[in-house]
C-alpha cells in the first residue's frame, strides 16, 4: 500500500486543476526513484456514476498527448471477452478477472490502461490489483456518485426498473456494491464537470511521476 496524501475539497494541484480530497502517493519513490511508464487506472461505480464518461476524457487526453493507451470498458468486453456471461457473483468475478489479466498484460508492455467497470466485489477488486501490481502500477478510481443521483441520471429508465423489482440482479439495488475502502482517488461527479473530473485524475497521473507535466494540456 503507497502512502496516503491528504488535501482538502476545492484546493488546486500544480497544474491549476481542482485536486481530489483523498489521494495515496508517490509509485516513483515507493518504487526506488524508477519512473513506470505502463499503468492500469481502474474506474469503479454505481451504474450511471460517470465511470465511462470519465474514462473516455482522460484517454483521450492521454492519446493526444502522445500516450500509448488502452480502454477497456464493461460493457464492451461483455460484448466480446466476456460474451455468454451472466450477472452471477461468479460471473461477475470472472469477467472482473478477465479485464484485470488483459490490462495487466498491457500496462506491462508499456501502455497505459484506462478501464471502467462497475467492478462492484471487493474480492475480484483486488484481484485484479495484484494481477497489475505484479509489474506496474495500479490506480483505483472510485466515482462515488450517489444512487440517487445515478437513478437521476439513467436514460432507460435502469433504476426505476429495479427499485420495482423488475430487474434482479441490479447492482446498489438488489445486488451489493462494496465500496473501496482504499481507492488512490475518490472522485465525486456530483456539482463537478466530467472535465474538472477528468482534470483531477491527470494531475494524479503527474504528481506520481507517471506522466509528464508537459504531456499534459493546462
Amino acid at each position: 500500500m503507497y502512502p496516503l496524501h491528504e488535501s482538502g475539497r476545492g484546493s488546486r494541484g500544480p497544474l491549476g486543476w481542482p485536486r481530489q480530497d483523498r489521494v495515496r502517493s508517490s509509485y516513483r519513490r515507493a518504487r526506488g526513484g524508477d519512473r513506470v511508464s505502463g499503468f492500469v487506472l481502474w474506474l469503479t461505480g454505481l451504474s450511471g456514476a460517470g465511470k465511462s464518461t470519465v474514462a473516455g476524457l482522460v484517454a483521450n487526453e492521454l492519446e493526444g498527448r502522445g500516450v500509448t493507451v488502452e480502454r477497456l470498458d464493461g460493457d464492451i468486453v461483455r460484448e466480446h471477452l466476456s460474451k455468454g456471461l451472466g450477472f452471477s457473483k461468479e460471473d461477475r468475478d470472472l469477467n472482473i478477472e478477465r479485464i484485470g489479466w488483459v490490462a495487466s498484460r498491457v500496462a506491462r508492455a508499456g501502455g497505459g490502461v484506462v478501464v471502467s467497470a462497475i467492478s462492484p466485489y471487493a474480492t475480484a477488486r483486488r484481484k485484479a490489483r495484484s494481477l497489475a501490481e505484479e509489474h506496474v502500477p495500479f490506480i483505483e478510481v472510485y466515482v462515488a456518485t450517489s444512487i440517487e443521483e445515478c437513478a437521476r441520471r439513467d436514460p432507460k429508465g435502469l433504476y426505476a426498473k429495479a427499485f420495482a423489482g423488475e430487474i434482479p440482479e441490479f447492482t446498489g439495488v438488489s445486488d451489493p456494491y462494496e465500496a473501496p475502502e482504499n481507492a488512490e482517488i475518490i472522485l465525486t461527479t456530483e456539482g463537478r464537470t466530467p472535465e474538472e473530473a477528468a482534470a483531477i485524475v491527470l494531475d494524479y497521473l503527474v504528481e506520481n511521476d507517471l506522466l509528464d507535466p508537459a504531456e499534459v494540456s493546462a
